[in-house]
């Protein structure tokens, strides 16, 4: 069977997200989105685990359902044609902010585990190194590396993916506080990163212009703040949905088993142009490069977008998304 996953959602105790961000209402939502597959978010964060334990059942695949009661309850508000079985994916995003290199990086990663127990004991490792109870997604000051290194210490089964790799201020490769590189995040251990999170800001085209990246699969999610907007990117699988047949599928890039993304319109992201917020300037890189990085109306340096990091990388041509030229 085909299935849609949109593996990085949070959950109601993240920071500016919808009171209504639980299980009840992603279980909803997913099944008026036609998605099969749902990250839980969160799942370090106290409460939320436990909300987790209580109200999903394990199901022998490494994913969870909705108790039968409560999703009884919940199927009134699905119309009969959009009904399905939902299924629940551990997974949680790390804030990393430490200093490597002389620079003060700052990336989000998302871990996956599967099964309560490993979840558990990754969790309770955690929270003896930062504060994972005050959001739901925890800021620690933590390598990302070293992150890595303690999620594979506590189970090889457990995963991690860089979050939206291009945006400026929280990401793998942004303009602000990234690298140039997933080997120069990860040192050691980057070979254990078989998979990135693109991002809403970016699409396929403009990823493949960078040849390091093609040893990936590039997946895209929602990094939904309120059920409404879950599944504006997803990914495609073929396969029985399970913890497992998405790693395998991901892992070996099986272009029979991940089938690739739904994606966003780029141009709609909040990163995907140069600029200034406040100031309300958007500009594309070549009218950056213009204005040598400075922003015209307040003077001060711009942020450069998902777009402009993405060409400062590129190693192959691509099409100018405003004029439509070839370019490297």
């Amino acid at each position: 069977m085909e299935f849609l996953a949109d593996l990085h959602v949070h959950s109601k105790f993240s920071r500016a997200t919808a009171r209504n961000l639980d299980l009840e209402h992603l279980y909803i939502a997913a099944q008026w989105k036609g998605l099969s597959v749902v990250g839980t978010g969160d799942f370090t964060h106290p409460a939320w685990f436990d909300e987790i334990c209580e109200k999903l059942l394990p199901v022998g695949n490494g994913l969870f359902l909705l108790k039968p009661d409560i999703a009884k309850a919940c199927d009134s508000e699905v119309p009969p044609a959009c009904r399905r079985p939902v299924w629940f994916i551990l997974v949680t995003e790390i804030s990393n902010i430490y200093k490597k290199d002389g620079k003060t990086r700052k990336n989000h990663n998302l871990v996956f585990s599967p099964n309560i127990d490993i979840a558990d004991r990754l969790r309770k490792s955690l929270g003896s190194i930062g504060n994972i109870e005050s959001d739901g997604r925890p800021i620690l000051g933590l390598d990302a590396r070293d992150l890595l290194e303690v999620l594979l210490t506590v189970s090889e089964d457990n995963y991690l993916v860089p979050a939206h790799i291009w945006t400026p201020w929280f990401s793998l490769l942004g303009s602000k506080s990234g690298f140039d590189s997933v080997r120069a995040c990860f040192g050691d251990l980057a070979d254990h990163i078989f998979a990135l999170e693109t991002g809403l800001s970016s699409d396929p085209p403009m990823n493949r212009r960078v040849s390091q990246l093609d040893r990936y699969a590039l997946i895209s999610n929602s990094d939904a703040h309120s059920p409404i907007k879950l599944g504006r990117e997803c990914n495609r699988f073929r396969g029985e949905p399970g913890f497992f047949t998405i790693r395998r599928a991901l892992e070996s890039k099986d272009p029979d088993a991940f089938l690739g993304t739904v994606e966003f319109y780029p141009e709609e992201g909040k990163y995907h142009y140069d600029g200034h917020r406040k100031c309300q300037h958007r500009l594309t890189p070549d009218e950056t490069r213009s204005f040598s990085g400075i922003c015209p109306k307040c003077g001060k340096p711009l942020t450069l977008g998902e777009l402009h990091r993405a060409e400062e990388l590129a190693d192959r041509p691509g099409k100018d998304p405003v004029n439509g030229d070839p370019r490297l």
